[in-house]
């Protein structure tokens, strides 16, 4: 019987520290990164292996760009640049980004071990373009107040909502992973009353409990964020979002972090936030909340890591399809 592809730690449990790390590869970079893939298991070990109670994981994830100019032969099915959505009064951004790292510990101080070793092993072929050191904020609270992922599969359902299976079997255990930097209002969300705030979120901020249908409005993120097919399926991902902050810049906000089989699954919820379903009608906490950055990545299974696809060559190159990155949401949906 054959052996399930293994995946990459992406069904890790929620820790208390994490480092997410979104690089660019500069022309010629290609095959620094490359050689660091079967690389990177050991490196994980080398900090890892002195600390066995932190359960240290990295998980790596390529950018559809970057994947084009460094491999050759067949690419993820839905690996495509991350679509920006722009609504009658908010904005989900694309930003810059080939390499992503995500990078989870108990505690903050071997994040940042793994992630400069891995810096320094390719610091010469990238560029660091977002930094982010996250936290585990009291009974895993954002740093509005309120539970952050209470809805994420579990076991089987996780596996089921987050791995590619054989719809696309050359990846088959791999995932996709889609972030994006949010920076909160915080004096203008505390000047809110509590029930004003519960039902932006579509939760009630003491117990977590999720409003009834009766008091759920239509337009909170809980409401907007659900996707239910019309067979009553609901299409799931696995969120580890972390709060962080700055004192000094005054940033405090949510990394926002989702795996997921198909790619499609998050832009619909983020289409549903952000223009509205009905159009207008917007998640309201994006009143507070603002999106700065937008990445969406490959993340290979761990197999794949050791032993990485054939580099790109020359002539390769030149055959290759253009990135896709000036693509609307509705030219993603007939290239795929």
């Amino acid at each position: 019987m054959p052996v399930d592809p293994q995946p990459q730690a992406v069904l890790t449990p929620l820790t208390e520290s994490a480092v997410f790390l979104t690089l660019t590869v500069a022309e010629g970079g290609e095959q620094t990164v490359r050689d660091l893939l079967p690389e990177l298991g050991g490196l994980v070990r080398s900090v890892g292996f002195r600390l066995p109670d932190e359960g240290l994981t990295c998980v790596l994830g390529i950018g559809s760009d970057l994947w084009d100019r460094t491999f050759d032969g067949p690419r993820p099915t839905a690996l495509h640049p991350f679509v920006e959505v722009t609504g009658a009064r908010h904005h989900a951004p694309s930003t810059p980004g080939d390499l992503f790292l995500h990078v989870r510990a108990q505690r903050l101080y071997p994040c940042f071990d793994l992630a400069r070793l891995i810096h320094d092993r390719i610091g010469g072929a990238v560029e660091v373009v977002d930094e982010v050191h996250g936290f585990r904020y009291f009974d895993r609270r954002d740093l509005l107040g309120f539970v952050d992922g209470t809805e994420n599969p579990v076991g089987d359902d996780a596996a089921a909502a987050v791995l590619i299976g054989d719809e696309d079997p050359d990846f088959a255990g791999g995932s996709y992973v889609m972030t994006q930097k949010y920076l909160h209002d915080l004096t203008g969300w505390q000047a809110q009353s509590v029930e004003a705030q519960e039902r932006a979120v579509g939760r009630r901020q003491l117990d977590n409990v999720e409003l009834d249908e009766a008091t759920q409005p239509p337009d909170s993120h809980v409401a907007l964020t659900t996707i239910v097919e019309q067979d009553g399926t609901e299409r799931e991902i696995l969120r580890d979002n972390m709060p962080f902050g700055s004192i000094a810049r005054g940033e405090y906000g949510t990394y926002f972090i989702g795996y997921a089989a198909d790619p499609d699954v998050p832009e619909r919820m983020l289409r549903r936030m952000f223009v509205g379903e009905p159009v207008g009608s917007t998640d309201r906490l994006l009143e507070f909340s603002t999106a700065v950055t937008g990445g969406l990545f490959f993340v290979p299974p761990a197999a794949m890591l050791d032993d990485p696809p054939p580099a790109r060559t020359d002539a390769a190159a030149e055959e290759a399809t253009p990135a896709r990155s000036d693509l609307g949401i509705g030219d993603l949906r007939t290239a795929r």
